[in-house]
């Protein structure tokens, strides 16, 4: 047996080691600068996948069912061997969008409604309990399985596991909370992440070798003697695997590594092979160390789930459970360092914030210091209720099947996902009611079975006696597993509500605008490339909007992080700056407002009529000082602007257009009627032949239809002008005049 103090002296020297790793990667920025390091360290840090389930819990999963521990390896690399485009294409649009989890991708999609949002944080949340006490549990398990003093029976403040969550809480508090801005990379992480990553496959592999030699001619039946536990490939074989390729990119914690952390979308080229040969490498060497276990009598008489310890320490190598220990203790700490970083953001950003800004607790001068201390007391908070849930699942249960409850869950955002990405006439009201749907299907057919146990009268006769309505049996069907069937159902109802939905209601101006930004993501993210707009233009930009004190402060901000010289106004602005502005003054405007001035009015050209549509939108809707932002941006586009209102009274014009149609002074005014204005350029030539009061009417019922068009007209002054008009949401029309005489 080993020491209890040896174990914990070992594991915090082993935390420290990894903050002086990251504090390293902080400072010196190794993972994005250095470009031929980056790619191998984003496809190691994609490593985090591989937690105690994959390290633990798949050798236990070999002795008891055979192959069936291979769908949870085979999953991810599938996806990176075939979907790699279309997750370089999910990565850019994030980056483009300014996307920070999960949440916020699918809810920017849609509207950024914050109900849409807050609905993926809960499932996302109640998927991590249960995963997160998986953590906890292999962890605690693996000391007393080496120190010989098992924990079951103790009361909660002698638990192992409670010591392992505090322990790991406070360095995940420590290791992700260090800045406000959920939007930054973290450097540090994924250096540490990476280097995790090495650590547990080391310690695996090196298990995996030994067990293969000491078997010694036994190597050879090996596949044959898994086989027969459990047969060959099923129906439950292929929905797992199509639940862990989902689980790579839909768990927070994959979400965030995967797209947030992403330096460079070409790095997925590289990881498209680096990620699955090293998911290989487990599953290759599961099958020898289940093989030893059950040669030598430990599967039946111990854990299965332990095997990577006991098969070394029952043979003789202590050095070797010890290095075990820290490849488990690597695989766990991995995995709640980075998903208590997303789901504390996650939580505090969509669920804590909103409601606490209702009630004006957290309106005050130090909001980004509030910010930190909710994410740290959200960390902690995750780790007590996942301890929770651990104590209160009385029968022992497998890793295995903790996890894919986790798996599940998070299936449930691959239909938003999908339809963010290639379906432009998905809604919101479809999403969110389709994403509800699936969740209490998921609650009833997965969760609730978990908490009233197998003996419960709900699992054996259904709901009031009706049979066909058992949760683990809906409609009579058993031929798959719990776990397969309570996912494939939640899925069906998920998918069909999103279907139904949308169909029937159709998309609003906004859903369609936020669906072109998506479904054409190089046009949406064009401000990353192309443009010539100097440090000059920024800091101007800057300064109409948060001042010029603080614009300069942003720019000398900065230059400092990049470790350069302060710009020179009229230095060209690259795209890393470009992408400091942007998030400063999203900050203060919006970041879609922020993209839309940095586009249009760095580049010097004008506004798409739905553009200027979405502008008006969101500033009557959601910005703090909406008219004087308004009427500054539209001041700087060389178009003509107008817009009226359901009663077709003008609202809103800008400079320019009283300037092409060369009005009077006091003719143009808030609420004058469109008639007069239509009337006034028909009586001068100006809408072509025909009568002033028919041209009057037509354009007026033309408006009131609702009914987009482009023209292009010849005036009397021989220029010629491009007319685009386009409805608003809830009545009303915008309509852009553009001078295209020279072109």
């Amino acid at each position: 047996m080993v020491s209890g103090w040896l174990l914990s002296a070992l594991a915090a020297g082993y935390l420290a080691l990894l903050f002086a790793i990251a504090f390293f990667g902080d400072t010196w920025r190794v993972y994005p600068l250095n470009t031929r390091l980056r790619p191998v360290i984003y496809s190691l840090a994609l490593g985090v996948y591989c937690t105690t389930w994959t390290f633990f819990g798949a050798v236990g999963t070999a002795v008891r069912e055979g192959w069936a521990f291979l769908p949870i390896y085979l999953g991810p690399a599938l996806l990176f061997l075939l979907g790699a485009p279309y997750l370089a294409r999910l990565i850019e649009v994030a980056r483009a969008r300014n996307i920070t989890s999960i949440a916020d991708f699918i809810s920017s999609r849609f509207g950024k409604s914050p109900s849409l949002a807050a609905l993926v944080s809960l499932i996302a949340l109640l998927a991590a309990v249960p995963y997160l006490a998986l953590q906890y549990k292999a962890v605690a398990a693996s000391i007393d399985v080496l120190t010989g003093v098992p924990a079951s029976g103790s009361p909660w403040h002698f638990d192992t596991a409670l010591a392992v969550a505090l322990v790991m809480a406070l360095f995940a508090a420590l290791f992700g909370t260090r800045r406000v801005a959920a939007s930054e990379h973290h450097e540090g992480l994924m250096l540490a992440i990476a280097f995790e990553s090495l650590v547990k496959l080391c310690a695996f592999v090196a298990v995996g070798v030994y067990a293969w030699r000491s078997l010694g001619p036994a190597p050879r039946g090996i596949a044959q003697s898994l086989a027969a536990v459990h047969g060959s490939v099923d129906a439950n074989f292929v929905a797992t695997t199509l639940l862990a390729a989902a689980a790579v990119v839909c768990l927070p914690r994959q979400f965030q590594v995967a797209v947030v952390e992403c330096a460079e979308p070409a790095d997925v080229r590289r990881a498209r092979w680096l990620f699955p040969l090293y998911v290989a490498l487990f599953s290759v060497c599961v099958m020898p160390i289940a093989a030893l276990g059950v040669a030598s009598g430990l599967a039946e008489h111990g854990q299965p789930d332990t095997l990577v310890l006991t098969v070394p320490m029952a043979t003789g190598a202590p050095w070797l459970a010890l290095l075990a220990f820290l490849g488990g203790l690597s695989a766990a700490t991995a995995m709640v360092i980075v998903a208590s970083l997303a789901l504390a953001t996650m939580v505090t950003h969509d669920l804590i914030v909103p409601a606490l800004w209702r009630t004006r607790l957290v309106r005050s001068v130090d909001l980004g210091g509030r910010i930190l201390w909710l994410r740290r007391v959200a960390i902690f908070a995750l780790a007590l209720l996942a301890y929770g849930y651990h104590r209160s699942v009385g029968a022992p249960t497998s890793l295995a099947s903790i996890g894919l409850l986790a798996f599940a869950a998070v299936a449930q955002f691959v239909p938003g996902i999908v339809a963010a990405l290639w379906w432009r006439d998905a809604t919101r009201d479809g999403v969110f009611w389709g994403l509800l749907a699936g969740f209490v299907v998921w609650i009833y057919t997965l969760m609730v079975p978990g908490v009233l146990g197998p003996a419960s009268a709900l699992l054996a006769h259904g709901p009031f006696g009706v049979e066909w309505l058992r949760p683990q049996a809906l409609f009579g069907i058993t031929s798959l597993g719990p776990v397969s069937q309570g996912a494939l159902w939640a899925l069906v109802a998920n998918v069909a509500v999103l279907l139904a939905i949308s169909l029937r209601r159709g998309t609003t101006l906004q859903e369609r605008m936020a669906a072109k930004a998506f479904t054409a993501p190089l046009a949406a993210a064009a401000i990353r490339g192309g443009s010539h707009a100097r440090v000059g233009d920024l800091e101007a930009l800057a300064a109409r909007i948060v001042g010029p004190a603080a614009a300069r402060r942003m720019l000398a901000e900065h230059a400092e992080r990049a470790q350069r010289p302060p710009p020179r106004a009229g230095d060209a602005a690259d795209r890393a700056l470009l992408q400091h502005v942007e998030r400063e003054l999203a900050g203060s405007v919006g970041a879609s407002t922020a993209r839309v001035l940095l586009t249009h009015a760095l580049r010097r050209r004008g506004l798409e009529v739905d553009e200027v549509a979405e502008l008006l939108d969101e500033t009557s809707q959601e910005l703090r000082f909406s008219r004087q932002l308004l009427q500054a941006t539209m001041e700087n586009v060389a178009q003509g602007i107008s817009v009226v209102d359901a009663d077709m009274k003008l609202v809103a014009w800008n400079r320019r257009y009283t300037q092409m149609f060369d009005y009077p002074d006091g003719f143009i005014y808030v609420g004058r009627d469109a008639a007069e204005l239509i009337r006034w350029n028909a009586l001068r030539g100006e809408c072509g032949p025909g009568d002033a009061a028919e041209h009057v009417r037509k354009r007026l019922a033309y408006m009131r239809s609702g009914s987009a068009y482009v023209i292009q007209r010849e005036r009397q002054n021989g220029r010629v002008y491009e007319i685009r008009g386009q409805p608003l949401p809830g009545g009303g029309y915008v309509t852009t005049y553009t001078d295209i005489t020279e072109y």
